[in-house]
């Protein structure tokens, strides 16, 4: 569902976008990274989880790795994927 993780325009972290176009359920995903103890802030169109790194997840399903460390980066995102994955059928919130 995700392409690889990218660097973004401002190059100050990397960037899975899903292909095609998947919006995901926000509320679904808050609820599994508080259940496992990782804080989260509620923006309505986006959380941000702060883990190791900020991680940021849009509605559209995009998820933003705070980390100038590609290896980091896609060690965060490969931890992340079984969440997406899961939550993929979910309707968007």
């Amino acid at each position: 569902m995700y392409y690889t993780l990218k660097l973004c325009a401002s190059r100050g972290a990397f960037e899975a976008v899903p292909d095609p176009p998947h919006p995901v359920d926000l509320k679904r995903i808050r609820a599994r990274l508080e259940a496992s103890g990782i804080p989260v802030v509620d923006a309505r169109v986006m959380l941000i989880a702060q883990m190791e790194r900020e991680v940021t997840f849009g509605r559209d399903g995009r998820v933003l790795i705070k980390s100038k460390d590609p290896k980091e980066a896609q060690r965060m995102f490969d931890s992340l994927r079984p969440l997406l994955e899961t939550l993929s059928d979910a309707p968007p919130s």
